[in-house]
């Protein structure tokens, strides 16, 4: 795919204003210095830090793309910081957007609960806080944005025994999760109630690890360990795609079905192939979207509401035509 995404990571920024004073335990001095920075650095624009998982999955770039095309909108300066997939950059990153006199932070986070310190600091110094996908359950969060993943599960669980009792089948699942994700874990144990209320078992669940090189070992395993299973259920974009790259590796495009979350141009051309029945297809673009106005609109004293849910698409060989122009 070419990303839309363009990226504004101001690593040397926020290297250069790296301050590890701004912990729980933010003082009133951090906070003056903080208010003091945001009174003069804005231009009398909203502030707000973006802080990102990674720049490689599609997923994170349609964020970042409806978070930019939103700041364009609304005149706010957004800048994107990825943390490469370390957590401990993430904290550094709202850190140092605090002391940089930001007006709002926005976090994608990969530790939701190691993020909360910093978090509670940038709210004790005035700063918004949205958390866009991954859930924080803190008082800091001022605005939670993205899928109810709990729903979501249950709905592809639904789906799966309508597709089984279609084509007159019982499901045996093998489950490639990513078992450090509380959200994947969300999807994985309502999907997991729901399709057994219809009497399908869940024969093995492996950890992909929440990457596609691990997921891809996981769903090999998982393929040669049950040669009865005849569906397998993954919980995210790199389990989805470990999990296609297996099966066309075993060559069981005849023996499983595959349901998971999150398109990419793989898991399109195994819809195409037939071997893919359905992909929960998330919106992350609006996620993007709907946390820079949040932002902009709690900056401004505008009321928002708690949580803003973002709803998904199960994508079949029956919609996913308008989906190809985005995967190429």
């Amino acid at each position: 795919m070419s990303s839309t995404a363009l990226r504004r990571i101001s690593v040397a920024t926020l290297t250069a204003a790296l301050v590890v004073g701004v912990t729980a335990g933010c003082s009133r001095e951090d906070a003056s210095t903080a208010a003091k920075a945001k009174s003069t650095a804005s231009g009398g624009k909203v502030r707000i830090g973006l802080v990102q998982v990674n720049q490689q999955a599609i997923f994170f770039n349609q964020m970042n793309a409806g978070a930019e095309a939103a700041a364009k909108k609304t005149g706010a300066d957004l800048t994107v910081f990825n943390a490469n997939d370390d957590a401990v950059q993430q904290t550094q990153a709202v850190q140092n957007f605090v002391q940089q006199g930001y007006d709002a932070v926005i976090v994608e986070a990969i530790d939701v609960n190691g993020i909360k310190p910093a978090l509670r600091a940038a709210a004790k110094a005035g700063v918004k806080v949205i958390a866009v996908d991954g859930i924080i359950d803190d008082p800091a969060v001022d605005v939670q944005v993205g899928v109810d993943n709990a729903a979501a599960g249950k709905q592809m669980g639904a789906f799966v025994n309508a597709y089984d009792s279609a084509h007159h089948v019982t499901a045996k699942i093998g489950v490639v999760g990513a078992l450090n994700s509380y959200i994947q874990n969300l999807r994985k144990d309502s999907f997991a109630a729901a399709a057994k209320a219809k009497g399908a078992t869940v024969v093995q669940t492996v950890d992909g690890k929440n990457t596609q090189e691990g997921a891809a070992t996981a769903a090999e395993n998982l393929l040669t360990a049950q040669k009865g299973m005849n569906t397998v259920y993954a919980t995210g974009e790199p389990s989805l795609l470990g999990t296609v790259a297996a099966v066309k590796s075993a060559g069981a495009q005849n023996r499983v079905k595959v349901f998971g979350w999150d398109l990419t141009k793989q898991a399109i051309d195994g819809i195409d192939a037939g071997f893919v029945a359905g992909v929960v297809q998330q919106d992350p673009k609006t996620e993007g979207t709907k946390a820079v106005e949040a932002a902009v609109s709690l900056v401004g004293g505008k009321s928002v509401t708690k949580k803003i849910d973002v709803p998904v698409t199960i994508v079949t060989e029956k919609n996913v035509d308008p989906y190809r122009s985005i995967f190429k």
